[in-house]
């Protein structure tokens, strides 16, 4: 039988919620961006995606074609991922 402690409850409550906050930034960035309205800043897109969301602001940028075009995000995204999944392989 698993054993999961509370820690890794939290752990994966978090991860859930951060991916969810970098999904809805990219869709409020793109919806701002169509309205000509205050933006948020790329540099808190790339912390959210630092901090554990880059699968979510990755689905974000491919559902809604938000930042698609500037290489930064197209590599830098993905590049994220790759780094956290790499830490992932070394802590197990």
């Amino acid at each position: 039988m698993i054993s999961i402690s509370i820690f890794h409850v939290l752990l994966i409550c978090y991860v859930i919620l951060v991916n969810i906050a970098g999904f809805v930034m990219m869709w409020s960035d793109k919806r701002r961006a169509i309205k000509g309205a205050w933006r948020l800043s790329e540099a808190s897109l790339f912390v959210t995606a630092a901090i554990g969301g880059s699968i979510g602001c990755i689905a974000g940028m491919q559902i809604f074609r938000h930042k698609t075009k500037h290489w930064y995000f197209k590599y830098g995204m993905p590049a994220i991922l790759l780094v956290q999944l790499v830490l992932i392989l070394v802590l197990i």
